[in-house]
């Protein structure tokens, strides 16, 4: 079982255009709306390859209505904490003439001590051993410290907890020794104070020495490296990459900690990961790929000893 913990989810709306600039007036030739934000798209990803899944979100308003109920549509079970706060929406325009994607996205909503208590209530009664995966970025009225918090509390109710967030709560929760972080390669280098173009293993590297678990850092078409112990892994695929790429981040973790959780050898979650983020860029829509093309594209990645 993997429980997906969202304290920023959002509704997340796509909209592809024949062409956009601008200052000008355009008519989407289709619109998409899928319950979102990194946590509840990795949540949707992770069941379509196959996991066990439940989401644990903050949720406010007619927003926070909207996903409960494009949740249970999907399948994925919710508990929900009842928020004073309107759930936010995150925008993304996707020009056809261009392939440029233009994205505009809202502050987390905000979060009350009393929403966070309730939060740990409903984390406090796991139904088995499995993963957490807290991910996305923290609103403002959440203490830096609180992501820590959350690695404790799983550890103490025999949990692995994975993270996959950025900035000052990322920092903080390195010391409570989170079991995977998966970030990107920029979130990576300014976690550390170093130059983006810094050799990903060794960012890696980095940041398993500050908490002795697994991290991923994904570097969009370049693909992934991974550390596990003394091991190094670098993922690469060289197909199409799809022009979507929303969401594809929030696939790669679902795909594996989906992988993980039924027990799959790392390297073989790795596979199931890019192939659960490319599957992603294929199709417009975060977390809405077709299990089948996630994985055949795993077939196809590589992943090799670094």
């Amino acid at each position: 079982m993997i429980t997906f913990v969202a304290l920023s989810p959002s509704v997340d709306v796509t909209y592809l255009v024949d062409e956009f600039t601008e200052g000008g007036t355009f008519r989407p030739t289709t619109v998409l709306r899928v319950a979102g934000g990194k946590a509840l798209n990795a949540a949707r990803a992770a069941l379509v390859v196959g996991a066990s899944v439940r989401a644990v979100a903050i949720l406010g308003g007619t927003s926070g209505d909207f996903i409960r109920k494009r949740l249970a549509v999907a399948g994925v079970p919710l508990e929900a904490v009842d928020a004073v706060a309107e759930t936010r929406s995150c925008v993304s325009i996707a020009s056809a003439a261009s392939g440029q994607l233009t994205e505009l996205y809202e502050h987390p909503s905000a979060i009350s001590t009393a929403e966070l208590t309730e939060l740990r209530r409903l984390l406090g009664h796991p139904e088995e051993a499995g993963w957490w995966a807290i991910s996305g970025g923290l609103p403002s009225s959440v203490p830096v410290g609180e992501l820590a918090g959350l690695v404790r509390l799983g550890h103490s109710l025999g949990q692995r907890v994975a993270i996959d967030t950025h900035g000052a709560a990322l920092a903080a929760a390195l010391d409570a020794g989170p079991d995977l972080v998966k970030v990107n390669r920029r979130e990576a280098a300014e976690l550390l104070g170093l130059d983006a173009a810094t050799d990903a293993f060794d960012l890696a590297l980095r940041i398993r020495s500050a908490t002795g678990g697994r991290v991923v850092i994904t570097d969009g078409a370049e693909g992934s490296v991974a550390v596990d112990g003394s091991s190094r892994w670098r993922t690469t695929w060289t197909g199409a990459s799809g022009r979507f790429p929303v969401g594809s981040g929030d696939s790669y973790l679902g795909g594996l900690l989906a992988g993980l959780d039924r027990g799959d050898p790392f390297d073989a979650a790795l596979r199931l990961a890019a192939g659960a983020a490319t599957a992603n860029a294929l199709v417009a829509g975060a977390g809405v790929f077709a299990a089948e093309d996630a994985t055949r594209i795993a077939s196809e990645v590589v992943v090799a000893a670094g």
